[in-house]
């Protein structure tokens, strides 16, 4: 079946949305865009150029756009801090729910939303896009190849030149805990999942240069301890002198029994371990061997369209289902609450203590 589409929000990200996530899904049959809502009536020019919508078709109130459209799901690209006004009309409407991370700006909230979701028996994903980029991706199914070998530590690493108003979208430059609530939040996502086990412990330091042209903490050293036993560490930074591995170009590195992997920048390469190069001195990488990217025709936050429209269709849960992207969000609280005391917090119990006690 085509399921009927409201896209909340056109301008920013939303552009993207219109631009180059939805047509894909729209092009194949699986989706029909209905409807599309931002407060700035001037990027409807956005839905009405790549989505072929009417002017009638676009709203700047959300309410409005559900009462005049019948629609089995809805997109959701707003702040964070929006997100639950948003999800409470579209349960009002018993409509499905796909929305852009976080789940929202505070562990609670998002506790909240998806207690609702749960009890409204609506289906809800969010899009950690960054999960499911195609490096990441190749670099996950690699190291669950089982070649590498089991997994000792990883290094992440997100750095960038971004230190002057409106470099990073306005709106960012005027947000508490803006780099862990905006940038961590894929960032420890995905390092999370290469782990492939519960983040039990995090240590995490961040703090705001005087150069730096925000009101929250742009910069971050973070440590993470799994129940495996497995650590990472995250180097991120808005304020850095040049950018290293900013938006899209990742770097993540996997010291394994057998191998360290290493992902920079969309490119992958393998460097076995070698008992005959074993020295403390100089630098003897060599020139190491690149795994090939996967393949296929969509990635990112198409690919994760067309997952949730599989999971309406009765297939399997998406990864990223509200309840399970959870652990995402209690993360980013831990770190920010590990920030405030300079202690480490257990994710897991933090997590547990807002499910018993937060009421939806």
């Amino acid at each position: 079946m085509t399921y009927r589409v409201i896209q909340i929000g056109t301008g920013g990200q939303g552009e993207r949305w219109c631009s180059t996530y939805l047509p894909p899904n729209v092009a194949d049959g699986s989706i029909e865009v209905v409807a599309a809502v931002d407060v700035d009536s001037e990027q409807h020019e956005n839905a009405q150029k790549h989505l072929q919508l009417d002017e009638n078709q676009c709203y700047t109130d959300v309410e409005t756009a559900f009462e005049a459209h019948e629609a089995d799901l809805c997109t959701v690209v707003v702040p964070p801090w929006i997100h639950e006004e948003i999800v409470d009309v579209a349960l009002e409407h018993d409509v499905h729910i796909l929305s852009e991370k976080p789940i929202a700006d505070t562990l609670e909230a998002s506790v909240r939303i998806a207690k609702k979701v749960e009890r409204a028996g609506v289906k809800m994903g969010v899009t950690m896009s960054h999960r499911f980029d195609r490096d990441k991706t190749t670099f996950r199914r690699y190291l669950r190849s089982g070649d590498p070998g089991s997994i000792d530590y990883l290094v992440g690493r997100f750095t960038c030149n971004a230190r002057s108003y409106g470099t990073w979208g306005a709106f960012r430059h005027e947000m508490a805990d803006v780099l862990l609530i905006e940038g961590a939040v894929h960032q420890l996502d995905f390092i999370a999942d290469m782990a492939d086990s519960l983040c039990d412990t995090i240590y995490a330091d961040t703090w705001l240069p005087e150069w730096a042209e925000y009101e929250g903490d742009v910069q971050a050293l973070v440590q993470m301890r799994f129940e495996d036993g497995t650590r990472a560490t995250w180097e991120g930074a808005k304020a850095n002198a040049v950018t290293l591995n900013g938006w899209g170009s990742d770097y993540l590195r996997a010291e394994c029994r057998n191998e360290t992997v290493v992902l920079d920048d969309r490119t992958i390469i393998r460097h076995p371990y070698n008992p005959d190069m074993e020295t403390v001195s100089g630098c003897d990488k060599g020139a190491g061997e690149t795994v090939p990217l996967d393949a296929q025709d969509k990635w990112g936050n198409t690919w994760l369209v067309e997952q949730f429209i599989e999971w309406l269709d009765g297939g399997a849960k998406m990864a990223t289902n509200v309840q399970d992207n959870l652990q995402s969000i209690a993360l980013i609280e831990a770190a920010r609450q590990s920030s405030q005391t300079n202690e480490p917090v257990a994710v897991q119990r933090l997590l547990t203590e807002a499910l018993n006690t937060v009421d939806s």
